[in-house]
């Protein structure tokens, strides 16, 4: 369904009413396109102090970007302070960098964060609209008490930030040992495949990594399964995946093969009707993905049974768990342990906001997508270590679908206004984050749990 809120915000007479009523201006989403597959303009490096020891390496890493570095300037004058002043014309650089990247890793004490406040204050405002802002961190230390509060700071610093902006802007943290498998993190966030992803914190350990050789398609070779993919946030998944380069396997439920062979037909894929529920369903996988094996698992399924707790009766609560979170964990342990899943490979499960914040009559539901975040945390360091695969959540929020679209007007209207950038995700939103995590340059991301809400107001 069409936001027409956010198209009316888009005419003179919707900026000027909006404007003079204090309400909710979004603007419209810089989404990843054939025609447009990159964000242009020019990327603002800072660093804050002189002592990170990344800063070469960064540099050139984000020389390869589609972006235009430009390096810092000792001389970049104050912004305005009035909260409504327009954009600073004489940000170093550029008037409106398209991005800005500071590197932050050598933050080792609280006073060094007026360091951060002097490298980002004179060029916030200037930042484009449907820009970015990613700070880099360095992970926060067990022993070190002082390097601890100082880099934990920087997440509450962000995530303000982060609702803060406007205009499309998002911000993030990355948490990083090493630039190099930083280096795909730092691809999609200054990118339009991120637009919905804001206020989140990023960890990228130390990984065995290669950079793929075409980026445009980093999944070219690989097999990936999908889970629920016959319709809304899984066809868009398997999509995706297929526009990067991997086979897609799609999967959903007997009852909607003909929607299911339609996607695969389309995405020259292969169609597996069945019932993720089944004892058997691990194995049957298996025995469909022999002998190449599978490199990326997506688990997507899902279905909601909404009711109050007093007014719920069993019937109600068991498909959901069995659907949403008892199959998830039987299935991965089943293509684990057969050897069905490929080292180097990736698992990314669909959690949602309503397992991190709660949702009133989601009892069941949440209860699933809070057990998916409780089964990523757990099995990620096993699972890499053993396996050699990493596993990583999407969280969504409110996502534009046939069942959002369903909900009541004002309830609707909610959902889309109550984040950061003022307005509901789309499928592909999700489909874009699940494919950067399931990129084999992806490795040093694991046991993270992505937050696909556009920030939103309820569990950020």
């Amino acid at each position: 369904m069409a936001d027409r809120y956010l198209n009316f915000t888009g005419t003179a007479p919707g900026r000027f009413l909006t404007r003079r009523l204090g309400l909710p201006q979004p603007s419209p989403l810089r989404r990843w396109s054939p025609e447009h597959p990159f964000l242009e303009g020019e990327l603002l490096h800072l660093t804050a102090g002189e002592d990170s020891p990344h800063k070469a390496e960064l540099s050139s890493t984000l020389a390869r970007t589609p972006l235009t570095p430009t390096p810092n300037s000792p001389d970049a004058p104050d912004s305005p302070d009035a909260p409504d002043a327009p954009d600073a014309p004489d940000s170093p650089g550029s008037s409106h960098p398209t991005a800005v990247v500071l590197d932050a890793t050598g933050i080792q004490d609280t006073p060094d964060l007026a360091l951060v406040h002097a490298a980002l204050h004179p060029v916030v405002r200037s930042v484009a609209e449907n820009g970015r802002v990613v700070v880099l961190g360095a992970p926060v230390s067990p022993s070190d008490h002082h390097q601890a509060a100082a880099q934990q700071a920087l997440e509450g610093f962000v995530r303000s930030l982060g609702k803060e902006l406007g205009r499309g802007r998002t911000a993030s943290l990355v948490r990083m040992r090493s630039v190099a498998a930083a280096e795909s993190t730092l691809r999609f966030l200054l990118s339009p495949r991120s637009a919905y992803v804001s206020g989140q914190v990023i960890e990228v350990g130390e990984a065995d990594h290669a950079a793929p050789c075409d980026w445009d398609r980093p999944l070219s070779g690989r097999t990936a399964l999908v889970t629920g993919a016959a319709r809304g946030i899984g066809e868009a998944v398997a999509e995706v995946l297929a526009r990067d380069g991997a086979h897609v396997v799609v999967l959903d439920v007997p009852s909607a093969q003909a929607d299911l062979v339609r996607v695969a037909d389309r995405l020259g894929g292969t169609a597996l009707p069945l019932d993720i529920t089944a004892d058997d369903a691990g194995e049957r996988m298996a025995s469909v993905l022999a002998p190449g094996g599978l490199d990326i698992l997506v688990h997507n399924a899902g279905i909601t049974r909404d009711r109050k707790l007093a007014n719920m009766p069993a019937d109600r609560w068991n498909p959901v768990l069995d659907v949403n979170l008892t199959s998830v964990l039987r299935t991965t342990d089943a293509l684990l342990k057969s050897g069905t899943l490929n080292r180097g490979g990736s698992v990314v499960a669909t959690a949602s906001i309503a397992g991190i914040a709660g949702n009133a009559g989601q009892t069941n539901y949440a209860a699933g997508k809070a057990g998916i975040i409780g089964l990523v945390r757990s099995l990620a360091p096993g699972a890499l270590a053993e396996y050699g695969v990493t596993v990583n959540a999407v969280a969504p929020g409110f996502i534009e679908t046939k069942m959002t679209a369903a909900v009541p007007l004002f309830i609707r209207e909610a959902g889309r206004r109550m984040n950061s950038l003022a307005q509901g995700g789309l499928p592909v939103d999700v489909a874009e984050t699940t494919a950067w995590l399931s990129s084999p340059a992806s490795t040093g991301v694991n046991g993270q749990v992505i937050r696909v809400c556009g920030q939103s107001l309820l569990g950020s």
